[in-house]
């Protein structure tokens, strides 16, 4: 492009049908354009005041930071101008034209079509500068990046209809003013009452002063206009209280503050589940102000996409998206933190090495948990529900990242269980102890792909004529979560289709004495059923897991479960061959009759029970196709 031409690019694909999707469902919540655009601006504020520490010629000479409000009744316009860090023509086109979240193409494929819906998925994912378009048909952008010459500024504008222009232009101060150029129907904003009402509701927290025109009476206004030239400077006055909010006593800060500040570093639409502020003093000096969100992100299961708190030092912002504050299963906080012992100079690198960052990871991280118990104790209006909905999943990541919160983590887990049929995960592992038998040593457990295969699972049947709650686990990261979860509060872990059942004292001496006696008396059978299956099976011995079932597999206590071995090999990773034990039910008429049978008759009823045993275990037949004839074979003989 040459330096006086204008050129008209397009938007990329993503922007253009996220602009029609917000501008429709959003409408009923326009007024939030001037909450997003003064975020911007308080963003490119904090950015040169950090870039400014190690070069402060972006200061250019002028080193007071703020944020202006102009509007003009008679053109129609609202213009949001800030002396921040500015952007040159390459960040021009990337940051309004196009779309670099991860996760977008994902995120546009949710939407729904319900506006009501949307506008709530739109909320979370952030819109920004492209807000602007819901009362505005027109924006125009001027910017030049601090420490550039002034005739390196860019004027970028469009209608929000698939195009934008740029040109270059002469600005002799650094920043971005933002014109919107308001639609006919929303004349209302441009006006001083609204707009001071909208700072104050929404970015009263802004930690730098947001100014406006000083208002003067019609009488007054009428005098200036005769006494002052053209080009004399507007007096100006700050409308917000322009402190940062983290920093103020807790008692001086009302909810509705704590929830609009939470919008402002989340670009959220809905309020939080919950809060907490915190001043650490002593050896670390630090300020925290941590918040849950009410809904889970789009990109949430996406560990590579960015999170974690806002890091100022000495009230200057350093970067967004510190990770290194929270462990990785807590990616779904939000919030500040703020430290007096940290450096201005911090990198992301240095993060990583600081024993005092260490030493704040683990105070935040106890603090969110803290947090969470407490929700979970008082869960008033089920708001602990409403956050294990939405980020139950990321928390039972923790058991395996957090070893020594492992006690805490498993107290905030929620299960389905046997003793609710609604498949509810409500059940904690307290109230599973509390229902428990006083000589139970065990937390017993099944892993399946949906609760009702798990509710009718073979592997749980004597548990269900003994009355011993199962617990049942039917998201796919239960089975890993569970292998580092070993014991709590004193009991152990037992997944009940692994290894050979011991009920220990649940079990009494006539239990255990009658199951030798059927081993002896079916040893025959084990033995005749083995030598058909010894390619498919590691052992066949009688089981004690089984009342209604004629037979069931077993893994061994420390081989990977039926659900484990599908979620590595969807991902390519290639897994030992392992062979199951095969439990049979010797009471059951079909071992009876099977007992009576020999030749090719014995070998199809035996393959068809190791068939039956594999389907109810909620795996996949290696051969199905042999399976129908086997029991097609079955059919005609019965039948005829």
């Amino acid at each position: 492009m040459s330096d006086t031409v204008k050129e008209t690019l397009g938007f990329q694909a993503e922007v253009k049908q996220l602009l029609h999707l917000m501008i429709h469902s959003l409408y009923s919540n326009k007024e939030i354009f001037l909450r997003e655009l003064v975020s911007n601006a308080s963003d490119a504020l904090d950015k040169l005041r950090f870039r400014a520490l190690a070069d402060d010629i972006l200061y250019e000479g002028d080193e007071s930071l703020r944020i202006r409000i102009d509007y003009d009744k008679d053109a129609g316009t609202v213009t949001i101008s800030d002396n921040g860090i500015g952007m040159d023509r390459e960040e021009v086109i990337a940051n309004l034209g196009t779309i670099a979240k991860s996760g977008t193409a994902e995120f546009l494929a949710n939407l729904s079509g319900d506006q009501k819906k949307d506008a709530g998925l739109i909320g979370q994912f952030g819109v920004g500068f492209y807000s602007g378009f819901i009362v505005a048909d027109r924006v125009t952008v001027l910017t030049r990046k601090a420490g550039m010459p002034a005739d390196a500024g860019v004027k970028w504008e469009s209608a929000g209809d698939g195009e934008f222009t740029l040109e270059p232009q002469t600005q002799d101060s650094r920043g971005t003013t933002i014109v919107l150029h308001l639609k006919s129907e929303e004349k209302e904003f441009a006006d001083a009452w609204r707009l001071k009402s909208l700072v104050k509701k929404y970015s009263d927290h802004i930690a730098f002063p947001v100014e406006m025109p000083v208002e003067k009476s019609p009488a007054d206004d009428e005098e200036d206009k005769t006494e002052r030239s053209a080009d004399e400077a507007v007096a100006y006055e700050s409308v917000n209280a322009a402190t940062a909010l983290w920093t103020l006593p807790k008692s001086e800060i009302s909810d509705d503050e704590y929830k609009s500040f939470y919008k402002h570093i989340s670009h959220d639409f809905s309020d939080p589940l919950t809060w907490s502020h915190n001043k650490v003093e002593g050896k670390l000096e630090y300020t925290s102000l941590l918040y849950l969100p009410t809904r889970a992100p789009f990109d949430l299961y996406n560990r590579e996409a960015p999170r974690g708190l806002k890091l100022y030092v000495q009230r200057v912002f350093i970067m967004d998206d510190a990770e290194q504050f929270l462990p990785l299963y807590l990616r779904f906080a939000k919030g500040v933190v703020d430290s007096n012992d940290l450096s201005l100079n911090v990198s992301r690198e240095l993060l990583q090495n600081d024993k005092a960052v260490e030493s704040m990871r683990g105070g935040l991280t106890k603090r969110i948990l803290d947090m969470l118990t407490k929700l979970a104790k008082d869960n008033k209006d089920d708001e602990y529900s409403k956050f294990w909905k939405e980020f139950g999943r990321v928390l039972k990541e923790g058991p395996a990242e957090d070893y020594a919160n492992r006690e805490k983590i498993a107290k905030l887990l929620r299960f389905s269980s046997t003793h609710d049929d609604s498949g509810a995960e409500s059940v904690t592992l307290d109230d599973y102890l509390e229902r428990a038998r006083s000589e139970q040593k065990k937390i017993y457990y099944v892993t399946a792909e949906s609760y009702k295969a798990g509710l009718h699972s073979p592997h749980i049947e004597i548990f269900r004529k003994k009355g011993i709650e199962v617990l049942v686990m039917h998201d796919r990261i239960d089975e890993w979560m569970m292998s580092h979860l070993n014991e709590y509060a004193e009991h152990t872990f037992q997944d009940v289709a692994k290894g050979k059942l011991d009920l220990g004292d649940v079990e009494t001496e006539e239990d255990k004495k009658k199951q030798e006696e059927v081993e002896k008396q079916v040893e025959p059978l084990l033995t005749r059923i083995k030598d058909v299956l010894k390619d498919d099976v590691e052992a066949v011995r009688v089981t004690h897991r089984l009342t209604d079932s004629p037979a069931c597999l077993v893994v061994a206590e420390h081989d990977m479960g039926v659900q484990m071995r599908k979620i590595m090999e969807a991902a390519g990773q290639a897994m030992p061959e392992s062979k199951p034990t095969l439990e049979i039910n010797p009471e059951h008429p079909l071992l009876k009759r099977l007992e009576q049978q020999s030749g090719e008759r014995f070998d199809d009823l035996t393959r068809i029970l190791l068939d039956q045993a594999t389907l109810a275990g909620g795996d996949q037949l290696k051969d199905p196709g042999d399976y129908v004839s086997r029991l097609n074979r079955l059919i005609v003989e019965l039948a005829g």
